[in-house]
């Protein structure tokens, strides 16, 4: 029995390259394409295929949006993104909805298909030239992860104003504490997230969503 696949890519000429190579030898059949991410949520309310090769940048709804609205409605086809999206950013978001595998456009056809055999096996696949990038973001992010576990329910408060803009007086103000009280919790968020200012103690906090940019 063939592998049933849906690719959803807004570039037509690399959906039907994509659709020959998959299908050149018989085991996988190409059973639907969607140009955008709207047009492939429509689809997949009538078809179920196996896995869902899928482009992040896609217009009305892009990649990413398409897979988290897929996890939330608990769609079960498998997700494997192929995109040129290299940054690692894009794969730990990927993988943190729940992507199955990724890997980019510039892959041959022998590693497209060993991914999509992986995923139907239940496992996933990352392409290899990825792996150090992940990993080595995944470390980090557990770091801060320590870090963030270290602060008190006090301490984050203080950094979410740092990283507000605030300035001392303006915080203590805030939570009716003394600006001495304020220099010296900061002084301990320094320490514990291995910052050496307010700047960089802004970025963390924006990194670890302890704040948002809008």
């Amino acid at each position: 029995m063939s592998i049933k696949v849906m690719l959803a890519d807004d570039h037509v000429l690399m959906r039907e390259g994509i659709k020959h190579l998959l299908e050149f030898d018989g085991s996988i059949e190409v059973i639907a394409e969607a140009s955008d991410g709207v047009e492939c949520l429509e689809k997949l309310k009538n078809i179920n295929p196996d896995i869902l090769l899928l482009d992040i940048n896609m217009p009305n709804k892009n990649g990413i949006e398409v897979l988290e609205e897929l996890k939330k409605n608990k769609n079960s086809v498998k997700v494997l993104i192929l995109t040129v999206h290299s940054e690692v950013e894009y794969l730990v978001k990927a993988i943190d909805i729940g992507a199955n595998g990724y890997i980019l456009k510039d892959s041959g056809s022998i590693e497209l298909k060993n991914a999509i055999n992986a995923i139907i096996s239940d496992d996933s696949y990352i392409q290899p030239s990825l792996l150090p990038a992940l990993n080595s973001r995944l470390i980090n992010r557990d770091m801060d992860k320590e870090k963030l576990d270290s602060l008190t329910k006090r301490e984050l408060e203080i950094l979410k104003q740092v990283a507000e803009g605030m300035f001392n007086k303006e915080i203590a103000n805030n939570l009716s504490i003394s600006e001495r009280t304020v220099k010296n919790h900061i002084s301990n968020i320094f320490k514990k997230i291995d910052v050496s200012d307010r700047t960089q103690a802004a970025v963390f906090a924006i990194k670890n969503n302890i704040v948002k940019l809008y």
